[in-house]
């Protein structure tokens, strides 16, 4: 007596939690339930071998490479299969030799639980099942199109590698690989994800990660519980320590220079597939007034750039503030001949200085946003141009005086120095806040912001790291790569505010 198929309602609530069977015909009748009304998965039967063993090869159009399929699993298995001698052997006898001969796929996998198989399916994957056995072949198969290696739009290096991540997890793992060629290079797969099922990789070097950083990674990724993951900044905002704080707490870049020689640092990599950004943690705030390419030109280049953002940074917060708190409260501190041309200028304005300045930089954050947003070959006329209109314009109709537009040009202009965005925006948010105190308490007010804002910084972590090391608590030795760059023949140990395990990062062969 033929055994009932299970109700199909069941399937659906269950299917996680159920084998496979030896019943062909039940366990395609599973998967078509479950795959119902979805015209791209392909159920092909087929014969296996001189005794025409029914088997069915199940694959999605668009994810498995079917020139692979057709090349790799079905030519073999209908034609090479008939070379088979008369007793093949049945079972599990039959199904190794099957695996062992005839699919010639460079990884192949055994599952039984449906679940397990369902999830690789729906990864690309091309599952083969056999009448008579409990058990399906997972034949990597995955092919489906991305975006091909190209240069960064984000990070923009003069000299240094121009590749950048892409959206393919695989691929970008195969970028560090190729950088850090060595085998206690280790890069352990999760899903994250009750729908999505995304795939993510922790990159790390087990003897030099700290242990105690890459346990509590683990433990926060396999915390987060939520329907998709579709971009890392997901992940980000689940696992930083402090989500209330306007400062970023974990690195993110597109570049697999970058993210290979914070690896070897000690840092832990996680990298999302579908996303080309990948993070490290932990992150300290110096880090984000560093670009990479600052480790490829000559030391002492590099760290005149480095003083050069940092007065860019100040800039970008604090340029609008002081000249409102002057203006304002402090006349006194302008040079005479400047009071004099101020006032001249200001004379028509009816305005106060702090709503002149919050005026010029909503309208300049305005046309920021528009040029971002708009395509490429219109954002970028439309930001200049925008620009420089609405300035003349309202100069010219006594809004806002000409050297409040200089004030907030140079701004905005500063804050493009800063190389990490996410930071830039903070900075940019920040502003608004100590203008308005400017605007109300002069210089007291912008030092009371200031230092709030430092003792902010100064209580955050980022995975039991100081967000403010090596500059509190100091490390008088790392000090060498946070304002200045030593050269390279002088950067002997690691940071020790990363990790502890192996700080040697060269022998000292001066002495």
């Amino acid at each position: 007596m033929a055994r009932k198929l299970p109700d199909p309602q069941y399937i659906r609530d269950n299917y996680e939690y159920m084998y496979l069977t030896k019943d062909l015909k039940e366990n395609t009748y599973i998967f078509n339930t479950l795959l119902a009304g979805n015209n791209d998965v392909v159920f092909r039967n087929i014969k296996i071998g001189r005794r025409k063993t029914p088997a069915c090869l199940i694959y999605i159009d668009g994810l498995a490479d079917k020139s692979l399929v057709a090349h790799n699993v079905l030519f073999p298995l209908m034609i090479e299969t008939q070379k088979i001698d008369e007793n093949p052997g049945t079972g599990d006898e039959f199904f190794e030799r099957v695996r062992e001969l005839f699919v010639t796929i460079g990884e192949v996998n055994v599952k039984d639980k449906i679940g397990d198989v369902m999830d690789d399916l729906l990864s690309g994957e091309t599952v083969l099942l056999i009448d008579g056995i409990k058990k399906a072949l997972i034949l990597s198969t995955k092919g489906w199109e991305g975006r091909n290696i190209s240069e960064s739009t984000t990070e923009s290096y003069v000299r240094g590698p121009k590749e950048a991540f892409v959206e393919t997890l695989r691929i970008n793992t195969s970028m560090l690989r190729r950088r850090i060629k060595h085998p206690d290079f280790v890069i352990e797969d999760m899903k994250i994800g009750k729908y999505s099922k995304t795939d993510v990789a922790i990159a790390y070097i087990k003897s030099i990660a700290d242990d105690k950083v890459l346990q509590e990674v683990k433990k926060r990724l396999k915390k987060i519980q939520i329907d998709g993951i579709i971009d890392s900044g997901y992940i980000e905002e689940f696992i930083e320590d402090n989500p209330f704080s306007p400062f970023p707490q974990i690195a993110h870049s597109e570049k697999p220079d970058r993210i290979a020689a914070e690896i070897l640092e000690g840092k832990v990599a996680i990298i999302v597939d579908g996303s080309p950004f990948v993070l490290t943690v932990p992150a300290v705030f110096a880090q984000f007034f560093q670009a990479g390419e600052d480790y490829y030109e000559r030391y002492f280049l590099s760290s005149a750039l480095r003083v050069l953002r940092i007065i860019a940074m100040i800039t970008a917060l604090l340029f609008p503030s002081i000249y409102i708190a002057e203006t304002t409260f402090h006349q006194e501190m302008i040079p005479t001949q400047l009071a004099i041309s101020i006032a001249a200028q200001r004379e028509g304005v009816p305005f106060p200085a702090l709503l002149e300045a919050l005026f010029m930089e909503v309208t300049f954050e305005i046309l920021r946003e528009a040029g971002i947003r708009l395509p490429m070959q219109v954002g970028q006329a439309v930001s200049i141009v925008g620009g420089l209109v609405i300035g003349q314009a309202a100069v010219q109709a006594g809004l806002v005086s000409p050297a409040m537009v200089i004030v907030v040009a140079m701004t905005g202009i500063a804050s493009f120095a800063i190389p990490a965005f996410n930071v830039a925006i903070t900075f940019r948010l920040l502003r608004f806040i100590i203008m308005i105190a400017a605007g109300t308490l002069g210089f007291f007010g912008i030092i009371m912001v200031i230092m709030m804002v430092l003792a902010h910084m100064a209580s955050l972590e980022s995975f039991g790291v100081p967000y403010l090391s090596p500059i509190t608590p100091c490390r008088s030795q790392e000090l060498t790569d946070v304002f200045m760059r030593v050269p390279w023949w002088a950067k002997i140990l690691r940071p020790r505010t990363i990790q502890r395990k192996n700080i040697i990062r060269q022998e000292d062969k001066r002495g």
